[in-house]
């Protein structure tokens, strides 16, 4: 494709996404079934350049106003994500000088909200909760795209032969700091294809998410629900864990959702999941199994903000009063799912957010409403026992805590109880 061409996609995506009226992976995902002409290293760039726009949005509409044309197109010379080269060839003289000038900006000198990038309520509460002298750090970490980690499926591979296969593949991946189960790979490499992941032997799961699963601790013969199951990335890491015994429920309100797990659950090689459908978190299904469940997972619905490495549109989609109304549902969730735990079975609450009102204060709610039922357990010594690397490092106030500067996973946060 000339280069000419292609800068007016990037336009005209970043047109697309920045209306901030739906998901921007779904954005891109449809822009790409309208041009399905273009090949891998076009899409690349596309989405890409799409995504560096959003995570660093103020500073580029602030340096975008130095320049004459649409400001789509200004905005996609900014945030390209191409060969340099193919950039200059689509470029008029203007443009060139333009950009030289955008290049040279100190970006330090700035004001703040050009440097982080964060809407101001959002900066505001990340500021108020984090310890001195980290702020900037994190906010420089949410502006980096994530690294990507697979899980290997422990229930049919090793992770040093998944390791040595991939590495035959021109593939370089390295075991995660922390989880046993994870390989961190840099770049975006195809892996639809290969070996290893048609046989089911590895899935995408960033190193936070199979860390909720390692709290849960799931065993053989037990009775397990992935209370907010979606597309089943935890529930296959549980199910693999309880090597593919007993009986592990996945649980979700979407059976969009769980339609999407089928394919993954084909792959893994697991007998023991079933699916469910609830029509909401106090469903009649949920009252036949109260009292029996061994292990309890919520991976709650929340604002998403931990994952902004990912998903850069969410900083700009969400809101205080969405994070409100989510805190809600959360409180509600975790008191229904509490009833499904037998005497002695274990209770983890997580969300991929960064946030306090998700996080400690709802874990705080439930342990003053419950404090005669559940007792608090603290995560580095349930991690230690799960063979986490650094345990101790992870725990807050005996809460587990995952920040993408100083971990580098996405945002995580988890508190674990026990039924007495």
């Amino acid at each position: 494709m000339h280069p000419a061409s292609l800068l007016e996609l990037c336009a005209e995506l970043i047109r697309t996404t920045l209306k901030l009226d739906a998901p921007a992976d779904g954005v891109v995902s449809g822009f790409f079934r309208v041009h399905r002409n273009l090949g891998p290293r076009e899409r690349h760039t596309l989405a890409e350049t799409a995504y560096a726009v959003l995570r660093k949005r103020l500073l580029f509409q602030h340096l975008a106003q130095g320049a004459s044309g649409a400001l789509e197109r200004r905005l996609a010379i900014l945030g390209w994500q191409g060969a340099e080269g193919f950039l200059q060839g689509a470029l008029e003289a203007h443009e060139r000088q333009w950009l030289e000038r955008c290049r040279a900006v100190d970006i330090s000198t700035l004001q703040d909200k050009l440097r982080h990038n964060l809407p101001d309520w959002l900066a505001g509460a990340l500021r108020e909760q984090l310890p001195e002298g980290q702020f900037w750090p994190l906010a420089e970490a949410l502006m980096q795209p994530a690294p990507l980690d697979l899980r290997v499926n422990t229930f049919k591979a090793k992770r040093e032969a998944v390791q040595r296969e991939l590495a035959e593949t021109g593939i370089e991946a390295q075991p995660t700091p922390y989880s046993p189960w994870g390989l961190r790979v840099q770049g975006k490499p195809a892996l639809s294809k290969l070996g290893v992941f048609t046989r089911g032997e590895v899935e995408v799961q960033d190193e936070g998410s199979q860390l909720l699963a390692l709290l849960t601790d799931a065993r053989r013969g037990e009775m397990v629900v992935d209370f907010c199951a979606g597309a089943g990335g935890k529930t296959l890491a549980l199910g693999a864990a309880m090597r593919n015994t007993g009986r592990l429920y996945a649980y979700d309100t979407s059976g969009h959702r769980l339609d999407a797990m089928k394919p993954r659950l084909a792959r893994s090689g697991l007998s023991n999941v079933h699916p469910v459908q609830l029509a909401h978190e106090r469903d009649e299904r949920i009252k036949r199994i109260a009292g029996k469940i061994n292990r309890v997972l919520i991976d709650a619905p929340c604002s998403g903000l931990g994952t902004l490495r990912r998903n850069p549109d969410l900083k700009w989609r969400q809101s205080p009063k969405a994070v409100q109304e989510l805190q809600v549902k959360q409180r509600a969730i975790l008191d229904s799912a509490a009833r499904l735990l037998k005497p002695g079975g274990r209770l983890v609450y997580a969300t991929c957010s960064l946030l306090r009102a998700e996080n400690e204060d709802v874990a705080d709610a439930f342990e003053q409403q419950h404090a005669d039922a559940f007792t608090a357990l603290p995560v580095h010594e349930l991690l230690a026992q799960a063979h986490v690397a650094g345990a101790a490092d992870l725990d807050s106030q005996g809460r587990l805590r995952l920040w993408p500067h100083r971990h580098g996973t996405d945002g995580f946060f988890a508190a674990a109880w026990q039924r007495r």
